[in-house]
């Protein structure tokens, strides 16, 4: 196992969610930190609550704006000298039909969850082959193995993740390039309030299921423990894990196991 203490380490989404604890958690562990998002007032305020802020650097980010990743990950990496671990946390999610969804929505959603973690991730690849190995996280989602209802472009964003970074994995592997996917379930955040309904203005309000989700922080333990275990794949949540499982042998089961649950 590869302890993360004192790694260079850099966040998309870091000014909230599951971003902003980790920030806190590295930090307490001794890690020069990165962290970017589009609110560069919220990353100032994410920077100061970590134990260590002389060792956290902000990088303001869009994920939509692809042609500026090789910009950002030059800038990135004059920072500390180097980076050793990236983290594609950022992203948005949906709460809609498809039926009545714009197709700008599906476009957005594909923007920023799959193609900005592409772009991001292949700019800073000859930085990591160059130096002889670095360690990729993509955070995806339980919908990266398994569909539900009114999050289909969620889904089929986080599905292309998962076919993108396990590619990534097998040519690279000789390159000394580690690839992690963090798959998590339920987690207190504030994803269900933030996600594009759809004409692509936020929800604004929690689903149930959120609300009863993991607290954020234990969730950033356990997926540090599955990044330094260099984990091809981590699951982490509650009782919603099982449609994995449902998902490989049972998929009708799965399917009316979904249905029945009434999910928003």
């Amino acid at each position: 196992m590869v302890q993360i203490a004192n790694k260079v380490v850099w966040i998309t989404g870091a000014s909230s969610g599951i971003g902003e604890a980790l920030s806190y958690e590295l930090s307490n562990r001794g890690c020069r930190l990165i962290i970017s998002s589009r609110n560069t007032e919220k990353l100032k305020q994410v920077m100061e609550g970590c134990s260590m802020p002389g060792k956290v650097a902000m990088l303001p980010l869009d994920l939509a704006a692809f042609n500026e990743m090789p910009s950002k990950v030059e800038r990135a990496t004059n920072i500390f000298g180097h980076i050793d671990i990236l983290i594609n946390n950022a992203g948005i999610s949906q709460r809609s039909l498809i039926l009545t969804t714009e197709f700008e929505v599906f476009q957005r959603l594909m923007d920023i969850n799959y193609l900005g973690a592409v772009a991001l991730t292949k700019a800073i690849l000859p930085q990591f082959i160059a130096g002889s190995g670095g360690h990729i996280v993509a955070v995806t989602s339980l919908m990266g193995k398994f569909g539900s209802p009114y999050r289909s472009g969620y889904c089929g964003a986080k599905h292309a993740l998962h076919g993108f970074f396990d590619v990534l994995r097998m040519e690279h592997e000789h390159d000394a390039v580690k690839v992690t996917l963090i798959c998590p379930g339920f987690v207190q955040t504030n994803i269900a309030r933030n996600s594009l309904t759809a004409d692509g203005s936020p929800k604004k309000t929690n689903d149930p299921g959120t609300e009863k989700g993991m607290p954020v922080a234990r969730f950033v333990k356990k997926m540090i423990r599955a990044i330094e275990r260099q984990k091809y794949e981590a699951y982490i949540g509650g009782k919603e894990i099982k449609g994995i499982y449902l998902k490989r042998f049972f998929p009708k089961l799965l399917h009316r196991v979904v249905l029945r649950s009434q999910v928003r």
